[in-house]
């Protein structure tokens, strides 16, 4: 068994070189950026890439390269096509998620700046508004009339959006610092989100504005919180995330509980039955209470971030807990590449 390995620093894949050096796995440090990369990984049984939306060349083309490399030429892939096509795009995952009849924040999505206009006209708000893409609640605004409503679908269908608002960004890291939250990293997010709005990180230098869709979502009130689980195959950690402080979203919020008698255990079972449907190596799935107390999903990712602090033990499928104080999802999932890898 040879498993090639896209190495980026700060990533999965520094876990996963790890673990095959302790478990004397061989493996192969490709590059998926190289003109050369499908002949790179044809000695190997599998090809791992912890691509990431934050990586302006991942976006262009890791979704194409994994699809070659699992369909056409019979490797094992993690993320596997069906884990991650709809990456950071909630466009794709409203439809998705649509299909398999998962419980789901009811989404309204329009391509055209008149059925937007239109359809503003006959609903109520607030609304939620998002772009298709972004994490850490950036690229989601509360709109609370239709004026508002009116004015961001015609900037949608106008001049576009810029996915990254530098200012609203600078402010979320000063809050995060004056909070204490490691200091001396909160101080340095600051300090880098700084440098940035005089010479941006490539992301933002080439990724292009969002335009020609609006994306709403219905608002739902009364949430102090949300609740974060990640599925890896047969396990699954979770989370509380409270909300950022006078303010309707969570995620990016840096609060959050892991104590497991204050995680709703439907969730878990929402979250391995959708998983299933979805055949997805990893998925983690956001959900809120709806008005009618019901567990509703807003979004998935097949990846989250790679700090396994806090969690105290996790859930298998058949929703029994198991305590365990050394978490390491990147374990799980290489561990999991290996078992199809020999499986198949």
């Amino acid at each position: 068994m040879k498993i090639a390995i896209h190495h980026r620093p700060n990533s999965y894949s520094e876990y996963w070189i790890a673990y095959c050096q302790k478990n004397n796995i061989q493996y192969k440090i490709v590059d998926a950026y190289a003109n050369n990369i499908l002949e790179q990984v044809s000695d190997c049984d599998a090809f791992m890439w912890h691509h990431h939306f934050h990586q302006y060349k991942d976006c262009l083309f890791a979704k194409n390269l994994i699809h070659v490399i699992e369909k056409k030429l019979g490797k094992i892939t993690y993320p596997s096509f069906e884990s991650c096509w709809h990456y950071d795009d909630k466009v794709g995952q409203k439809y998705l998620l649509e299909a398999v009849g998962a419980p789901i924040v009811p989404t309204y999505i329009f391509y055209t700046r008149q059925k937007a206009l239109e359809w503003i006209k006959q609903t109520t708000f607030p609304k939620v508004f998002k772009l298709r893409c972004g994490a850490s609640s950036s690229n989601v605004l509360l709109i609370k009339t239709h004026s508002q409503a009116k004015r961001i679908i015609n900037i949608a269908f106008g001049k576009g959006i810029k996915t990254l608002r530098y200012f609203e960004h600078i402010k979320e890291q000063y809050v995060k610092y004056k909070r204490g939250q490691v200091s001396f990293r909160s101080l340095l997010g600051l300090i880098k989100m700084w440098l940035f709005h005089i010479s941006p990180i490539e992301y933002y230098k080439y990724h292009p504005k969002e335009y020609g869709y609006a994306y709403f979502q219905d608002f739902i009130p009364n949430n102090d919180s949300d609740v974060r689980v990640y599925v890896v195959e047969n396990k699954a950690i979770a989370a509380k995330r409270m909300n950022r402080e006078n303010d309707f979203r969570a995620s990016g919020s840096g609060k959050l509980i892991y104590d497991k008698d204050q995680i709703d255990e439907e969730c878990i079972k929402i979250a391995f039955e959708t998983c299933q449907k979805l055949h997805m190596q990893s998925v983690a799935f956001d959900f809120l209470h709806n008005t009618n107390g019901d567990w509703v999903i807003t979004e998935i990712s097949y990846c989250r971030d790679n700090k396994n602090k806090g969690h105290t033990g996790y859930w298998t499928n058949d929703i029994q807990w198991h305590k365990c104080q050394n978490i390491n999802i990147c374990d799980w999932i290489i561990e999991d590449v290996i078992t199809k890898v020999q499986n198949q």
